[in-house]
């Protein structure tokens, strides 16, 4: 199975003896599988003074955890947009692919914990306000023809259902454990099942992607929009029928009840047994 890794390298509400701000690059280990638990994947960190803050710093941050974890991830995906370049270049240099991406979901966890719990605990701690990374609203543009599923249909699984999954036929997806999301087992799980006689084609142009999650927006025009990268947005239906939008409003407000979770599946049919694809998603602010 491939190795991915979530990596952020940026400041911390922590000044250091000079009052200068005290730099972190976190690395933790994407789970791709309803089985990975968030508490046994790899975790790595690091305190950097602002004053060696650069790519050479951070490649050899990332070497340091490719010794510590014995092995060398495929792919290192990264959320901030302002730090692009130098965690491209980082990378780059230990011949890594760097993919901005919203499907940093371990990472925000981790970083939760450590900001209620790690960074209090320092001298130099500042009680201030972390920002977010600001993404453009982009005009959400349209799934190429060929892509574009023929039916779809909104759907709900109990969340103890995803104790199977690893039985399920799936020829792409990604999934994660649900334990780390607070989710009684008979919560519902809402999602939107893709119906297309090009499924196969159409999950492996998704899989290229760094799924982020879907959303319902009520427009004008009304439209499910699936939300991808740093900030590429697609539409995946526009909505004209008055019952179908009361689904998708419904759809958002099951994902409310379960912390955001959701998932997007693809099938060649609605007798189909198997899936083309299957991604577990969560909708969070960054």
């Amino acid at each position: 199975m491939a190795i991915i890794w979530e990596l952020d390298y940026y400041s911390r509400p922590i000044v250091d003896e000079a009052q200068k701000k005290l730099w972190e690059v976190l690395i933790c280990e994407s789970p791709l599988s309803v089985g990975d638990k968030s508490e046994s994947l790899f975790r790595y960190s690091q305190f950097c003074p602002s004053s060696t803050v650069n790519s050479l710093w951070l490649a050899a941050a990332i070497q340091e955890a490719i010794a510590s974890a014995g092995e060398k991830p495929e792919k290192i995906r990264f959320f901030r947009r302002q730090m692009t370049n130098m965690i491209t270049k980082a990378c780059e240099e230990l011949k890594i692919p760097a993919a901005p991406s919203r499907r940093t979901y371990t990472l925000q966890l981790w970083l939760q914990e450590r900001m209620q719990e790690v960074y209090p605990t320092y001298p130099g701690f500042q009680a201030v306000f972390n920002p977010s990374v600001q993404y453009s609203s982009d005009i959400p543009q349209p799934l190429p023809d060929a892509l574009i599923g023929e039916k779809w249909s909104f759907v709900t699984l109990p969340a103890e259902a995803f104790d199977e999954m690893p039985e399920w036929e799936i020829d792409f997806g990604e999934a994660f454990g649900l334990g780390a999301f607070g989710l009684k087992p008979q919560t519902p799980i809402p999602g939107l099942i893709i119906y297309s006689s090009r499924a196969i084609a159409l999950a492996g142009w998704m899989s290229g992607l760094e799924l982020a999650f879907v959303k319902f927006e009520g427009g004008p025009p009304a439209k499910l929009v699936l939300e991808t990268g740093a900030s590429d947005r697609w539409i995946l239906a526009n909505l004209k029928d008055l019952g179908v939008v009361a689904e998708a409003k419904g759809f958002e407000t099951a994902k409310l009840v379960a912390n955001q979770v959701h998932f997007l599946a693809i099938q060649s049919n609605p007798e189909s047994e198997s899936f083309a694809g299957f991604w577990l998603m969560q909708e969070f602010n960054i």
